[in-house]
């Protein structure tokens, strides 16, 4: 356990204490009583006997709630979030049914059944009045549970300041703006509008996905994670970021002791743990989990939590039926696939996982954890399926931005003061995938292009896919290491053709090392020309023999190591950035023998994903490779671009150690090709970034900042 040491001068903190506000209570309680009586009117079996009854068993059933569901969340039973989830919902019908029995002149209740049900019901109601009429902002009784859990667990009182860090994942910055303006993120348009924030943009690396992303933002490093799925030649197995035992490997690669969570941080539904002491929903560290995470239990202790869950739940089910029926309504394009279980992925990502997230934070802050990292996926997940800025999608940040302002409302009750950042890994491109637009795949084009052999693919899509199954596993203590497990592809007549957003991976399979370009021409002479004359297709990452690494276009070729173009360069579109990016990548040990970009139309701001996501990332072009970091204006970043999430991690590891002292998080001790000035330091001749994008440097090493690891 990380204790402070004194460091530097602030007045001592005193932390408020949650107080009961009588007019707002007695409102409370009103629309309790109301949603009793709605529930009784709808649901037979059950009579409350007016409205003066109701507002009796409201206030019973309210003592009652009060009492029981947190001796039960406090019982260390197995399968603690499944059974938890049952019991708590057991429990609302009973507490009905035991308020009858207490007073029956107010309520009478045939039998459980339907007791339950009007538990159900009346909760439901209880969210509507609760959203019309604003009683929902109101998270005193919460805090209050989640402040008895924190001392139950440990509780550290300090004048340090602690720091939340407050992921959304796939937003890009000029979305985001858009979004704030627009009304849609109410509370970080607030925090800009008062001066007490500011926005700045950073660059994504060439994979621009939450694996690569969060290895350099968490860990220091993402050198030889090409795209969210690769494959290891030497070992014949497809690696992916969704994997378990993938991800505890990746970050035993990765971790050098520099994690940003490291010394007391906790992790909150991210890839990887930043070297953190306590984690909920991390991938990297539930394989070796072997009993129920204790973190859910904050979520069980609100016996209100359990049912307004499931209404909510049910709820989001409705929104996604309605939106895609809307969707094909009005023949609304680019469409996605919204059918077979991504209406339960989505309603457990931005409900269920969403609420997790949020209690796991708030008991965080209560227990004065130093630093606290946490991923909201929820806007990542509706997006993909609905497009950037549709009403759905727009919604969904909007039900994120609620949540960062009761975060923000908790501060003033945590035993330590606290800053917050929010920040993105990454954002997202919008267009109709590469097979909607041609009628085939990346991989039916590489296969018929092949002079022998044949061509395996795996599926991509939702990187969310597997959140919602590893959040029951963790919660059950039944993970298994192998939930995503790798596949073989060993046999030396196939070419692997992978897709993680509009960047494709193409590894054929002939040999266990990567083959030249000549090599490639000289076995599939019809491959290089149909990829590279390809109009969906904007450039090929290959690697000549005598040239060195090559991007290739259909008109051009340029020459990576020393910037020579041949004809029409095929990067023109991109970041200035664009070729040290594929530079870098071009020195992974696990890059593909091809690297497939799609097309870039800087008028549309489109281009094409070769999986099946109308809105994706992964690659460059677009907003994709713009995510933000909105922070309080007196913790600056430096003066010069922020390129690639390893650059992220040393400014946010260095507003940690100025707010924590030096010893919080240990200095990078190997240094990047490129130095690395101090953000203290005067900034370098021109490197400046503009108020909206990350802009091109007069050539000084500080520019990139990338890792050139061998």
């Amino acid at each position: 356990m990380w204790h402070p040491a004194p460091y530097g001068e602030s007045p001592a903190w005193k932390p408020a204490r949650p107080r009961f506000r009588p007019i707002r209570l007695l409102f409370s309680w009103l629309v309790a009583a109301a949603s009793l009586l709605v529930a009784a009117y709808i649901v037979p079996g059950v009579v409350v006997h007016g409205f003066w009854g109701a507002l009796g068993a409201a206030l019973l059933i309210a003592v009652l709630n009060a009492i029981l569901p947190p001796i039960i969340a406090s019982l260390r039973i197995p399968f603690m979030a499944l059974l938890g989830f049952v019991v708590v919902l057991l429990v609302d019908a009973a507490l009905l049914e035991l308020a009858a029995l207490i007073r029956p002149e107010a309520l009478t209740i045939d039998d459980f059944g339907w007791a339950l049900v009007a538990a159900l019901v009346a909760s439901a109601v209880g969210v509507v009045l609760d959203i019309v009429f604003a009683t929902n902002d109101d998270d005193t009784y919460s805090l209050r549970v989640v402040q008895r859990i924190a001392r139950s667990q440990g509780r550290e009182r300090t004048d340090i300041p602690g720091i939340i860090f407050l992921e959304i994942d796939g937003l890009a910055a000029p979305l985001l703006r858009r979004a704030m303006r627009d009304g849609n993120a109410p509370t970080m348009a607030s925090w800009l509008a008062d001066g007490s924030y500011s926005l700045v943009e950073w660059e994504t690396d060439l994979s621009s996905q939450t694996g690569a992303s969060q290895a350099g933002i968490l860990l220091g490093s993402n050198f030889d994670i090409p795209a969210f799925r690769w494959v290891d030649k030497v070992t014949g197995q497809v690696i992916a970021c969704s994997g378990l035992a993938e991800c505890a490997e990746l970050e035993e690669q990765h971790a050098t002791g520099i994690g940003l969570l490291v010394n007391g941080g906790s992790s909150r539904a991210n890839l990887f743990s930043g070297e953190a002491e306590e984690s909920i929903l991390t991938s990297s560290k539930i394989a070796a989990e072997t009993a129920a995470n204790p973190g859910y239990r904050a979520v069980f202790s609100n016996g209100f939590n359990v049912t307004r869950t499931l209404v909510l739940f049910t709820w989001e089910i409705v929104l996604e039926w309605s939106a895609a029926l809307r969707a094909i309504r009005r023949r609304v394009q680019p469409r996605g696939h919204r059918g077979g279980k991504y209406p339960l992925l989505r309603a457990a990502v931005c409900v269920v996982v969403r609420d997790l997230i949020v209690y796991g934070v708030l008991t965080d802050m209560m227990r004065g954890r130093p630093a606290v990292y946490a991923t909201f996926a929820s806007y990542d997940e509706v997006a993909h399926h609905s497009g950037l800025e549709r009403a759905d999608t727009l919604e969904a940040l909007r039900k994120v931005d609620q949540q960062f302002a009761r975060i923000e409302r908790a501060r003033r009750y945590a035993p330590r003061p606290y800053r917050i950042i929010v920040l993105s890994d990454h954002g997202q491109t919008q267009g109709a995938t590469f097979k909607q637009r041609n009628g085939y795949s990346l991989e039916d084009l590489v296969e018929r292009s092949l002079k022998s052999g044949s061509v395996l693919s795996f599926a991509g899509g939702d990187e969310q896919n597997s959140k919602a199954s590893v959040a029951l596993g963790e919660a059950v203590g039944k993970t298994s290491k192998h939930a995503a497990p790798t596949e073989g592809v060993a046999a030396e007549n196939r070419a692997v053709v992978l897709g993680s957003g509009n960047l494709g991976l193409v590894y054929l399979m002939e040999e266990r090392r990567r083959l030249t370009l000549e090599e490639i021409d000289e076995r599939h002479p019809q491959l290089i020309p149909a990829l590279r004359e390809h109009s969906h297709i904007g450039w090929l990452l290959v690697r000549s023999a005598e040239h060195g690494p090559l991007a290739l276009g259909a008109n051009g070729t340029r020459h990576l190591a020393d910037g020579r173009v041949e004809g029409e360069d095929p990067l023109a579109q991109f970041s200035p950035n664009a070729p040290t990016h594929l530079l870098r990548t071009d020195s992974f040990p696990h890059v593909a023998d091809i690297m497939v970009g799609s097309f870039y139309d800087p008028d549309l701001d489109e281009g094409c994903a070769f999986e099946e996501l109308i809105s994706f990332h992964g690659g460059l072009g677009g907003p994709q490779t713009r995510p933000f970091i909105l922070h309080p204006v007196d913790l600056p970043p430096p003066s010069w671009p922020i390129v690639g999430a390893e650059l992220v991690h040393d400014v946010l590891a260095d507003w940690r150690r100025e707010l924590q002292g030096d010893d919080a998080v240990p200095v990078r001790a190997t240094p990047t090709l490129a130095p690395r000035p101090s953000r203290r330091a005067a900034p370098p001749r021109a490197a400046v970034a503009s108020s909206d994008r990350c802009t091109e440097h007069d050539g000084s090493p500080p520019l990139l900042l990338l890792s050139l690891r061998a």
